[in-house]
């Protein structure tokens, strides 16, 4: 097995138990309208029964939606929905990319509109590997440290195999854009929801904001 069909491999093991987690929390079934924004497919086909779903995504990302019942392309800052459009609104890993703290604050009220509940994950920013670029410590240096090392030091690039476009695109938006919260950031966003902790050997790996209906 390849670097790269293990990390495929521990990611689908961790998205099958997040997904079956939401289901059960959720009371997700076959009439529930699910809007996931900055999600693929390939979430939704680990469920048995999946819901009635949306999928909002950028138009870049058009190739890995094949196969998507219904997808829009669109900005989770500004919704194309009315107020209450649907029962869940669902995000994995999407809001820590959307650039600074105001788009972060837009985000989140944008899925409090739409959603009559919701279901928001993010990576904790104080898990030692960054799972963006799946390399320890690096999150941690300030931005113009991780300006000099990202580049040229990180374990993505080579446990990825990408083309050199797509690689430099992708740590050029790392830079640029991704901001990781810690708890409190995180519920400053989301006031009204619960807020679940995913643990790997007992530390926050991820963070997930949970409004149920009702």
């Amino acid at each position: 097995m390849t670097a790269a069909s293990r990390i495929a491999a521990i990611s689908r093991h961790f998205r099958r138990r997040r997904m079956a987690r939401f289901v059960a929390i959720m009371g997700i079934g076959p009439e529930t309208r699910v809007l996931d924004i900055g999600g693929t497919p390939d979430n939704w086909q680990l469920l048995a029964a999946p819901p009635r779903l949306v999928l909002l995504n950028t138009p870049r990302a058009a190739a890995d939606l094949a196969g998507a019942p219904v997808w829009v392309a669109g900005d989770g800052r500004a919704l194309p929905f009315r107020d209450g459009a649907f029962d869940v609104v669902f995000s994995n890993s999407v809001i820590e990319h959307v650039g600074a703290a105001a788009s972060q604050r837009q985000f989140a009220r944008e899925v409090a509109r739409v959603g009559r509940a919701y279901w928001v994950e993010t990576p904790s920013r104080w898990f030692p590997v960054e799972q963006h670029l799946l390399t320890p410590f690096l999150h941690w240096l300030p931005r113009r440290w991780q300006r000099a090392l990202v580049p040229r030091f990180n374990w993505w690039r080579v446990l990825v195999p990408l083309s050199s476009d797509r690689r430099d695109f992708y740590i050029d938006h790392y830079l640029r854009d991704v901001r990781l919260l810690d708890p409190r950031q995180f519920r400053a966003l989301f006031p009204d929801a619960r807020i679940l902790r995913e643990r790997v050997l007992g530390l926050t790996k991820s963070l997930v904001a949970v409004r149920r209906i009702g």
